[in-house]
């Protein structure tokens, strides 16, 4: 996890879940491992260029380059 994000959750995202459902420990709070963004590109059978669209899209949102298989 980014310092940004991890920073957030500890401070946002952990007091308000351990308030929301009554955890008795910080430790209770469940923990973000691992975050998978998957896209399928149908059309790209017909059209190569979608795929690369589609490719940058992901790029953006996740800030790494996506590996197409």
């Amino acid at each position: 996890m980014a310092n940004r994000l991890k920073e957030k959750y500890l401070n946002e995202v952990v007091p308000a879940l351990t308030e929301q459902f009554n955890y008795s420990s910080v430790m209770a709070v469940p923990k973000v491992d691992k975050i998978v963004l998957n896209m399928g590109v149908g059309e790209a059978v017909s059209n190569a260029k979608s795929l690369e669209k589609a490719a940058e899209e992901l790029a953006l949102i996740s800030g790494q380059k996506p590996l197409i298989t």
